[in-house]
């Protein structure tokens, strides 16, 4: 919801700000006595909730009660914004809070089924085509790494020229994972675009906000971050994009009965090189 707010009108955001400042409270309240305390119509409350894709208030009020019964434990560290005075260890600690925060809302908005068909595009694919530029290509260059240990048939270039061809390869019996943040980064999108073009199926890790890299998924993974407490750009996104594709890689080892054999024949491997 707070990824929305800055695509609500002024009454929805009235709306939107009453539940976000006590959701508790709202999950136990009617359509009428939530528009009461936003100082809006019911009807409002009603589609308010549709425009955030829920079929009506019952719908939203059952997605509250859900993550409030999912709601990880707060965290012990201090979770504050990132000062210029802070020292070396207020520092760390914020900085560590920020990062296990991203991580937990992460996996907290991203639901089991929604991973697990992630994970299915993935196995059964015959080609995995990773994608992302600036540091979404660093955790999508590690996801291929990843995969390539599973023996998946994976490509990731960092140069985006090279992953516009080979998306432009792609058949229906492929996939492409898409990484990006704001899931506006041009270069990103047009991959995926030319993907779905050639039919082939398109996983994305964008943030919560609507974006048009989303709206091209056929499965649309999440993240959330905390860059505004860091104060710098791509640390916790990054992260955050850790998070979900090092989930995947792990529930790809769960399901594939050669996983372990090839994750040790990988390490034996390279054993002799290392001094």
């Amino acid at each position: 919801m707070e990824a929305h707010l800055d695509t609500l009108t002024a009454g929805e955001r009235q709306i939107a700000n009453a539940i976000l400042g006590d959701p508790d409270t709202v999950g136990r309240l009617s359509s009428g006595e939530l528009a009461h305390a936003a100082g809006r119509s019911q009807s409002s409350v009603v589609k308010f909730c549709q425009k955030l894709g829920f079929s009506g208030y019952q719908d939203l009020r059952l997605e509250i009660a859900r993550a409030a019964a999912t709601r990880m434990p707060p965290l012990s560290a201090v979770h504050g914004t990132i000062e210029a005075g802070d020292d070396p260890s207020v520092t760390a600690q914020k900085l560590l809070a920020s990062k296990l925060h991203a991580m937990q809302e992460t996996i907290g908005v991203n639901p089991s089924a929604q991973l697990d068909a992630a994970r299915d595009t993935l196995n059964a694919a015959l080609r995995i085509q990773l994608s992302g530029v600036g540091a979404s290509s660093l955790v999508a260059r590690d996801f291929a790494y990843k995969l390539q240990k599973l023996g998946a048939p994976v490509s990731f270039d960092a140069d985006s020229h090279i992953q516009m061809a080979n998306a432009a390869t792609l058949t229906p019996r492929d996939a492409l994972v898409s990484l990006s943040q704001s899931g506006t980064s041009l270069e990103t999108l047009r991959i995926a675009e030319t993907a779905a073009r050639r039919g082939a199926s398109v996983v994305t890790v964008t943030g919560l906000q609507p974006n048009p890299l989303a709206a091209l998924a056929s499965t649309a993974l999440r993240t959330v971050t905390d860059e505004e407490r860091v104060r710098s750009s791509a640390i916790t996104s990054r992260d955050a994009q850790l998070m979900i594709t090092d989930l995947l890689f792990l529930r790809l080892v769960q399901v594939r009965e050669d996983a372990a054999d090839l994750i040790s024949g990988a390490a034996a491997a390279v054993a002799p090189l290392k001094l």
